[in-house]
């Protein structure tokens, strides 16, 4: 088959088009790079407008007539590479508005897709997307991304990413796509509590991991246990990150030289990667139920990861707490307490490390969740 992929967070696509080649079938990811973090695509969307005078120059030409530079980009990309964005069997989008401008101008692209390809069309439920933010914004998970922005933390701008999925504009577009595709599928538990019970919905496929770029690393702890800590100050308050702060605030008054405390901020992807492989602790993100990508990835490389495992994750892998990663809960003193308890037992660390690279080896290899979203494409398209 021949597969396009549209949209692009993380190595979410990525991983998935090669473990779809691994599997004898071509598959295509266009999008941007995700920011910072560089991230390989097939088709590049470029944005132009991230040097200090043109995103200025955006932001001006926005406020006056309502023109946005990049959107009339974006647009004119996807027109000029028609060519190669046609006669797919089979058309994923990764998310309901995958770019970093109005609705209508993505309800456009996607017209033109519907147009240029004539087959079954599906949507990822990854990252931001109208079911989950509506089921964060009702209160109905215990926490979420969307807790900090409830707390009175960071700027109404910090959050309008999120709160933008709940506009008017966006629930046109979103009714749209889900009369448009045949089915949408999650990849983690965030993505997948709000959309139990949707007609449309197909279950979960776990994050695809690509562990042959990813060498397990065994940790060894001699003097001090090594804490990494990776910010993206755009999502500082939505990751929790102020709350590791705190956390790592308390460890390092305890343990002083016993422990090194490493902290980076907007690292591009392989720079980041490549930081952070000399840890044995990782601190991804507090308000989730599931690990994201960067979490899964550590993981494999052998790291002992604070993120989100919650008990419906527990119960869903079948697995005991503190065995695989330590759920970050939103309360510094807890995590602190965690993390005393791993510097003090450093054979924790080791065990730990072995069974997270097991775990993800055994539930997010690429090949077979590409595997899955075959056999879950199949059976909503054979009617």
């Amino acid at each position: 088959m021949k597969i396009l992929l549209v949209g692009e967070y993380n190595k979410a696509h990525l991983n998935i088009k090669k473990g779809l080649e691994n599997l004898g079938h071509e598959a295509t990811v266009v999008g941007t790079r995700d920011g910072f973090k560089n991230v390989e695509v097939d088709i590049e969307i470029k944005d132009h407008f991230t040097s200090f005078f043109l995103k200025k120059l955006r932001v001006l030409l926005f406020l006056l007539f309502k023109i946005d530079l990049f959107a009339i980009s974006v647009k004119r990309q996807f027109k000029n590479n028609k060519a190669q964005l046609s006669n797919y069997d089979i058309v994923q989008l990764i998310n309901e508005a995958p770019f970093h401008f109005n609705r209508r101008s993505h309800l456009q692209i996607f017209e033109w897709l519907f147009e240029w390809n004539k087959c079954p069309y599906f949507l990822l439920s990854c990252g931001l997307d109208y079911p989950s933010v509506k089921y964060a914004y009702d209160k109905k998970f215990r926490y979420s991304i969307l807790t900090p922005y409830f707390e009175g933390k960071g700027t109404k701008k910090d959050f309008s990413p999120a709160l933008s999925y709940l506009t008017k504009e966006h629930i046109k577009l979103h009714k749209v796509l889900f009369n448009k595709i045949e089915s949408v599928i999650s990849n983690d538990l965030d993505y997948h509590i709000p959309l139990i019970n949707h007609p449309k919905y197909l279950g979960m496929i776990p994050h695809a991991i690509n562990l042959n770029e990813l060498k397990f690393i065994q940790p060894k702890v001699d003097d001090k246990v090594i804490i990494f800590h990776g910010i993206n100050t755009f999502n500082y308050f939505k990751k929790g990150n102020d709350i590791f702060d705190n956390a790592l605030k308390l460890v390092q008054e305890k343990f002083g030289n016993k422990v090194e405390i490493d902290i980076v901020k907007n690292l591009p992807y392989k720079e980041y990667i490549s930081r952070f492989n000399r840890c044995h602790i990782l601190l991804d993100q507090v308000y989730a139920y599931d690990q994201g990508f960067n979490a899964l990835e550590a993981m494999a490389k052998g790291k002992v990861v604070f993120t989100g495992a919650e008990q419906e994750w527990l119960d869903l892998y079948n697995l005991e707490e503190d065995t695989v990663a330590i759920n970050a809960l939103p309360d510094a003193n807890a995590i602190a307490e965690k993390l005393e308890w791993l510097i003090e037992n450093p054979q924790k660390i080791e065990d730990i490390s072995i069974s997270a690279r097991n775990f993800v080896k055994q539930h997010h290899d690429h090949v077979e969740c590409a595997r899955q979203y075959l056999k879950k494409w199949k059976a909503s398209t054979v009617k």
